[in-house]
């Protein structure tokens, strides 16, 4: 019986593998083991509570405003006892996480085979984004199985010498995650009641959805994206709603010069469910995100993406995000 180890540590790769999970227990000859380090802590959690997922091994590792360096030597370190003790015949990452690549090192370190989902997205600038570029390339050099969610990946991948025969086109399992959701959220509304306040708020506008979080838009970055916020927030036709992200060099400068705009509510992040009910309401969804690039649109939601580049650039061919 195949043993396999799941190993993510985000809210994005816990939303993107929760229906790889569910279809690996389905299979009544595989073993299934998931393994979460916590990278992310409190939004890792809103997930795991939403799919019903139970990780058998936390490695709790968040720390307040630890460095790159410091994190990956500590998944490193922490996932080692645990392949020894669980010994899988693959471990299965998905995309290009501080996580994931470091999970994908230390299965290599075993001579454990790693499938890697989302596969092949390149932006071809190591800085942009910051530090994903870097992560995703080192897990494919690593991996045996590449699961590409488009076509344009699954060609990234043979350009750069990975073998045909080991390269899937699978589609995007983000897809999958959001479908389940909406249709919970359509058969129940209740569920995300707690939102009829901000859709009252802003009743007769029409609803920008706002995310922020990468690395390298901090400091000048993310004072353009507020000038520009700050701006529309003046048409008067508009109302803008922001789920801030925890991270300090974001929280901090998002709320000493948007908090007091009456046209710009500031919200902690929101569980899944709440999120995909803010996308369906939303007009237009402007983010540095890569999996929102690929939520939104399902909504038919269109996206302004606020990066300089995008490994995404289907959507942008699409006419969907600009």
């Amino acid at each position: 019986m195949p043993r396999i180890l799941v190993v993510f540590g985000t809210r994005p790769e816990a939303i993107k593998l929760w229906p790889v999970i569910v279809e690996l227990e389905r299979q009544p000859d595989t073993e299934v083991s998931v393994c979460v380090t916590a990278q992310h802590r409190s939004m890792l959690d809103q997930v795991l509570e939403t799919a019903g997922l139970t990780p058998d091994y936390d490695l709790d590792l968040m720390r307040d405003a630890q460095s790159l360096d410091a994190l990956t030597a500590r998944i490193l370190t922490g996932l080692g006892p645990v392949l020894d003790e669980v010994k899988p015949d693959c471990v299965v990452v998905q995309g290009d996480t501080a996580t994931a690549m470091s999970a994908s090192l230390a299965a290599y370190y075993k001579k454990v085979p790693v499938a890697h989902i989302e596969a092949g997205l390149r932006s071809g600038n190591i800085y942009e984004p910051w530090p994903e570029e870097v992560a995703r390339r080192v897990i494919g050099t690593i991996a045996r199985y590449h699961f590409a969610p488009t076509r344009r990946a699954a060609d990234a991948l043979r350009a750069e010498g990975v073998p045909g025969n080991v390269v899937f086109q699978t589609g995007n399992t983000v897809i999958d995650a959001l479908l389940m959701t909406k249709a919970k959220l359509d058969r129940d509304r209740s569920r995300v009641a707690g939102l009829a306040p901000l859709s009252e708020r802003f009743s007769g506008k029409r609803i920008l959805l706002v995310t922020c979080h990468r690395r390298e838009s901090f400091g000048a970055g993310i004072d353009e994206i507020m000038d520009a916020l700050l701006e529309l927030a003046e048409r008067g036709d508009v109302g803008i709603i922001f789920p801030i992200h925890p991270n300090p060099a974001v929280r901090g400068p998002v709320q000493a010069r948007l908090a007091k705009h009456p046209a710009i509510a500031l919200i902690e992040p929101q569980d899944y469910p709440h999120f995909v009910r803010l996308l369906d309401i939303a007009h237009l969804v402007l983010t540095d995100s890569g999996g929102i690039q690929e939520e939104a649109p399902a909504l038919g939601k269109p996206v302004l993406v606020l990066r300089n580049t995008t490994e995404r650039g289907e959507g942008v061919d699409a006419g969907t995000a600009r």
